[in-house]
């Protein structure tokens, strides 16, 4: 991954950038040369150009390129040191003020008088002191950089949303109060006053060490893939994770030796069988767009934010900057978001391998607020089986920095590495990949009642996919997306959040989404069942009055007879002018079922094969994840601590009005609370879980 050197010229060549792509031989042989002189005189260069088939001036400007580039890895190092100490400082700072709050006075025996140290003065000499080290470690970035260091942004204020009710919020009228203005609400965009913008490209002179970076990554991601049990730990469920001790003394890094308190370390391994090819599931790595496509209910967002270098023989020594925003399908746990280098080479004939790693600093932060959580090497190796599978290992490896408490229901999900772990990310896969098949693979089985066209079936298959991808959007917990807990009569934690709708596929005009996250005594599977199954739905849909639905046409899209995709109609004669489209899906992570009303003169449009792209959909529907507890996964023994579990996620989105002036009652927020809680109830009731 050589970015050469810049030919001299006129202006307009200088302007062209045209860069000269020295061979894999000629970088090992000037790579041997800079290690005996990296200094070579004029004898010497010409010498290698006749050797290396190249201009003595291409000679110089390499050398002149790599002193640079030796002379800006030795301060980075030096810059990695300084952020330890600093980190190391800062907490024997915490430790040292959490002492001195337990000391005793000598004379009385009591606390001592907090004024004494903690006083005015004192903290003024604090603040000078961590602005002086500051200013130190920018000075040295700048250095690194070689451009000034923007120091932490300010955070924005945050504009106040349309859902500030009293209810839970922050004081005003009461629940029944007057009308709430959605003016501030931009068309389709987030309710909060934070925009949203993409890391800044990398300056040139960076690109030569963001590749050398990640050919380390590469290296490291090989070794850890193919490393034996001194490395990865067998848990629960033959669950591989990382042993954090042997991994530093393997992999030892400039400070890495001090990790402080706050981090946490994520690392998960696990392998298994895709059913696609090698060169197409690297194309789904490479490409931001089918990322996001194939992972809905793991990544919320994702894009190509640089092309550093071009890959050749396909997408082999491609090397991007991306960014992506990863989450949990609940309104209560935080995303992650990462702006990281990935690297894709073919190491061998039918064997792939893509390494992640961030860059140092999460370039941009951007939400204001600086983050230390960032992706260690990480990545998949996928071997091709020549039989239209491939043999997928995956390892994820991440720091995260704990800025905010886990909510109780999915902190031992979070804590054990199962909600962002290896084994998620490869389930999802696998699933994806199923449903990619079946998709190229479609035929009219002789069993369809509707007797639905192949065409008609793609087309049902395409308009489902956009219903999960938005359902999916809809239960993220960014920052961009202000969610509002209502308090109410209820023990059911609802919280909502409102946007304009002004995508295509989406009814133009103010959508209020609200969601609840509750724990099931009952295993994730019983729970996919019921609420999957058109013969028990009447017992949990509110909208459905009870009455019965019948099955008008079904997809199967997967190995597992619950992943389909299913056209309901209700039996009532007054629901006759309406449909339900509904998808479920499972996986060895989690299930999730999702629907949407759609209208019969829409149906008929799917059902004939013509585009689905302008039909209206707002999903709703259930996420369903294994509560992470001992004894809930699969393979558990009965023996194990606790019954079985498993935290349901149910989320409803309507349409409050299509008026581009309309605004958001509390007669609306109280409609979708009583949905919510009441479908919950039925829910609890039918599963016999109940409780006082």
């Amino acid at each position: 991954m050589d970015f050469g050197d810049e030919p001299e010229g006129s202006d307009g060549n200088r302007r062209r950038k045209r860069y000269h792509r020295h061979t894999p031989r000629q970088i090992q042989q000037l790579e041997a040369m800079f290690k005996e002189c990296p200094h070579p005189d004029e004898n010497q260069r010409a010498a290698l150009s006749r050797e290396l088939g190249l201009e003595p001036r291409q000679i110089k400007f390499w050398f002149q390129n790599r002193r640079t580039q030796m002379k800006a890895q030795h301060e980075r190092a030096d810059n990695c040191f300084l952020r330890a100490e600093n980190d190391k400082i800062r907490c024997e700072n915490i430790t040292m003020r959490e002492a001195l709050k337990n000391i005793i006075c000598p004379n009385c025996g009591g606390p001592p008088v907090a004024e004494d140290y903690f006083d005015e003065q004192k903290l003024r000499m604090e603040n000078a002191r961590l602005k002086e080290e500051l200013d130190r470690v920018s000075s040295i970035t700048s250095k690194y950089l070689g451009r000034p260091f923007t120091q932490m942004p300010p955070v924005p204020a945050m504009s106040m949303s349309s859902l500030d009710l009293s209810v839970g919020g922050m004081g005003g009228p009461a629940l029944g109060g007057p009308s709430l203005d959605l003016d501030l609400l931009g068309g389709g965009a987030p309710s909060s006053g934070m925009p949203f913008q993409l890391p800044a490209p990398v300056p040139e002179m960076e690109r030569p060490m963001m590749a050398d970076m990640a050919a380390r990554a590469m290296d490291e991601l090989i070794r850890l893939a193919q490393a034996g049990e001194h490395v990865w730990a067998k848990g629960d469920a033959a669950r591989e994770t990382l042993n954090v001790a042997t991994y530093d003394s393997l992999f030892s890094k400039p400070g890495g030796a001090f990790r402080p308190p706050d981090i946490t370390v994520e690392g998960t391994r696990d392998s298994g069988l895709v059913f696609m090819s090698a060169a197409a599931l690297v194309d789904v790595f490479m490409d931001a767009n089918k990322w996001m496509e194939f992972f809905p209910g793991i990544v919320s967002k994702a894009n190509t934010v640089d092309v550093l270098v071009n890959g050749m023989c396909g997408r082999s020594e491609s090397l991007v900057v991306m960014y992506e925003e990863l989450h949990i399908m609940t309104p209560v746990v935080p995303t992650r978001e990462f702006s990281f280098l990935r690297y894709c080479k073919q190491i061998e004939q039918g064997l792939w391998a893509v390494a992640d790693v961030s860059m140092e600093g999460q370039r941009d932060p951007h939400y204001g607020v600086p983050s230390r959580s960032r992706r260690l090497p990480s990545g998949v190796l996928i071997a091709d089986m020549s039989n239209g599978y491939s043999k997928v290992t995956w390892v994820e490896h991440m720091e995260m920095e704990q800025m905010l408490p886990i909510n109780v229901l999915y902190r031992g999900l979070v804590l054990s590495g199962a909600a962002f772990g290896a084994p998620r990310w490869l389930a999802a896969l696998q699933r994806a990949c199923e449903r990619f098949a079946s998709l190229a693979t479609l035929g009219v089985p002789l069993h369809d009642p509707a007797g639905v066209t192949p065409e008609g079936k793609r087309s049902m298959m395409r308009l489902s996919q956009r219903m999960v991808a938005s359902f999916c959007a809809s239960l993220c917990a960014s920052p961009l997306q202000r969610w509002t807990l209502l308090s109410g009569t209820t023990d059911v934690s609802v919280r909502v959040s409102s946007h304009r709708a002004a995508d295509p596929g989406q009814p133009n005009g103010v959508v209020l989404s609200a969601a609840t996250s509750i724990w099931l005594p009952v295993p994730s599977d019983h729970v996919f069942a019921f609420v999957r199954d058109e013969s028990t739905r009447s017992q949990w849909d509110v909208l459905s009055h009870g009455n019965q639905v019948q099955e008008v046409s079904r997809i199967p899209n997967g190995s597992d007879p619950g992943n389909c995709i299913s056209l309901l109609r209700g039996l009532n004669s007054s629901q006759n002018s309406m449909l339900i489209l509904q998808e479920s899906c499972t996986d060895a992570s989690g299930s999730m079922v999702v629907y949407s009303p759609i209208d019969l003169p829409a149906a008929n449009v799917v059902m004939s094969g013509e585009d689905p792209s302008a039909i209206p959909l707002l999903p709703s529907g259930f996420a369903i994840l294994p509560d992470g507890r001992p004894g809930s996964g699969e393979g558990a023994s009965s023996s194990s601590a606790g019954p079985p579990g498993c935290v349901v996620t149910v989320a409803f989105q309507i349409l409050v009005s299509s008026l581009p002036s309309s605004r958001l009652n509390a007669e609306s927020v109280a409609t979708v609370n009583g949905l919510i809680s009441t479908t919950v109830q039925q829910i609890k009731v039918a599963l016999n879980c109940a409780g006082p």
